[in-house]
């Protein structure tokens, strides 16, 4: 039987990984700011915690889709919006992996160690700073660019829950439970 609807712990770990990622796009705007090197550093080890999170997350959310799949998207959706939906389906994949690599690498080149959750520690605050720069550049590029996909996501997800009606957003947002499977 061809499923319907994403399961439940499929949902629960994409609204996880949403509210995380805005909350850390906020944080990391501080960087940008006249910080203290204090505030600075608190900054960083709160991004740093919540990218790890987010990693966690997205190792289950990968885990998840193989394992689970995704229900196919509405017969009657045009084939382009099908082929642009599982391109930037999978495009947030790449961006969000790249991401999380190349904030890994950022703080195993910062000059002050980056310990998230004070358990293990990137680095030892030596880094060579070019090398930082390079990864840092890498980090901030890719961030504009899952910012600019997640608006066009946002968009879709409207455009199909109020002009289409099609029902393909409305199975991300059925949130506590999965419909049958079709039959």
């Amino acid at each position: 039987m061809p499923r319907i609807d994403y399961q439940v712990s499929q949902k629960v770990v994409h609204w996880l990984m949403a509210i995380l990622i805005i909350l850390d796009l906020n944080v990391a705007q501080k960087f940008g700011g006249f910080l203290e090197d204090a505030d600075r550093i608190e900054s960083r080890i709160d991004h740093s915690q919540l990218g790890m999170i987010v990693a966690v997350l997205f190792v289950l959310r990968i885990f998840l889709r193989v394992r689970y799949g995704a229900p196919p998207l509405p017969e009657e959706m045009p084939e382009w919006q099908k082929l642009a939906a599982h391109a930037a389906h999978w495009g947030l994949y790449v961006l969000i992996g790249t991401l999380i690599l190349s904030g890994m690498l950022s703080a195993m080149n910062a000059d002050s160690v980056v310990a998230p959750f004070g358990l293990f520690a990137f680095g030892d605050g030596n880094g060579e700073k070019d090398t930082f720069l390079f990864f840092r550049g890498i980090h901030e590029f890719i961030t504009n660019a899952i910012i600019a996909l997640i608006i066009v996501h946002v968009l879709a997800a409207l455009y199909h829950l109020v002009v289409a009606r099609d029902g393909s957003t409305t199975r991300m947002l059925r949130f506590w439970r999965s419909a049958k499977q079709a039959g």
